[in-house]
């Protein structure tokens, strides 16, 4: 079986959603499927637009005309992306498609290495790196999205969350 890496597919510009709901239908559909296409994401980011003197914060698309897709690629999965309704092809010389490279999606917060953490909510943890180090704080909340704990420390008197990266921390 191969191995899962992220692809990009070019589709008709305001058509993401649509393609990203039609291949989460297909997979829906075709249980098969579900395990050689993993995820499907258009990846969006939080922009701060100003209209008439007020702040609002709305998401937007940070690739319009782009989807992403975790998948195995292989003749089936290649068909049935193809030809999704609204999909013009997949990123790559040809019709070969090309996976993403582990820095091209450092940015796009895309993590491929799982990391293993040996403590849990409620744990006590040491910062032993960043700007943060040499601090002792308790676990609040745990993303393994973005491979990060949030812990509470004392900053002038008060408790206040941190957002830790796994790497930066060890058990007590």
């Amino acid at each position: 079986m191969a191995e899962a890496m992220w692809y990009v597919v070019h589709t008709y510009s305001g058509y993401e959603n649509k393609v990203k709901a039609n291949i989460e239908k297909t997979i829906e559909n075709n249980p098969h499927l579900a395990e050689q296409i993993l995820e499907v994401r258009v990846p969006m980011q939080d922009v701060v637009e100003i209209k008439n003197g007020a702040k609002k914060t709305v998401p937007k698309k940070m690739f319009p005309g782009y989807v992403l897709l975790n998948m195995e690629m292989n003749d089936d999965t290649w068909y049935v992306v193809r030809n999704t309704r609204g999909v013009t092809g997949f990123v790559g010389p040809g019709s070969k498609p090309v996976p993403l490279t582990e820095a091209e999606m450092k940015p796009l917060g895309i993590k491929t290495d799982n990391v293993s953490i040996d403590f849990v909510e409620g744990d006590s943890i040491a910062v032993v790196a960043g700007v943060w180090k040499d601090t002792v704080g308790v676990v609040q909340k745990l993303d393994f999205g973005k491979q990060t704990a949030t812990i509470n420390v004392e900053l002038f008197g008060r408790e206040t969350p941190v957002e830790i990266s796994f790497a930066e921390v060890r058990k007590l």
